[in-house]
């Protein structure tokens, strides 16, 4: 399982890549290994402020519909629209072009509170 050392994670199986005020914020490569074959990504709040832990959207699977939590608070400033006509790049590519929205980050030390990659390895047993 990849688990980029650069990046943030939470205990909902999110990363999260803070570049300046933006960050990028997609599901991990265990989550996708979970969920199966993502076949639809609803983001409505795309403009919208929220705070850390709210639901941002939704991903369907084959089986299952989940939540996506934000992991900081901020505005989501963008929606992956490729993953409109594509959904399972977040299968093939969940780190790359299958990132789901960019955020405009309030506080950054909620970043920081997030956990690193260590961490969350070992939070998966």
């Amino acid at each position: 399982m990849n688990i980029p050392t650069d990046l943030r994670y939470t205990a909902d199986h999110e990363w999260i890549r803070l570049e300046g005020e933006i960050a990028t914020v997609g599901v991990t490569d265990y989550a996708q290994g979970e969920l199966g074959d993502i076949v639809f990504v609803e983001v409505e709040t795309e403009g919208e402020e929220l705070d850390a832990e709210e639901v941002f959207g939704t991903i369907e699977a084959v089986k299952t519909v989940s939540d996506l939590f934000l992991p900081v608070a901020g505005e989501i400033v963008e929606f992956n629209s490729a993953l409109e006509d594509d959904p399972s790049l977040i299968n093939n590519d969940p780190f790359g072009d299958g990132w789901i929205i960019k955020v405009r980050v309030s506080d950054t030390s909620d970043f920081e509170a997030l956990m690193n990659a260590d961490s969350y390895a070992s939070s998966l047993g």
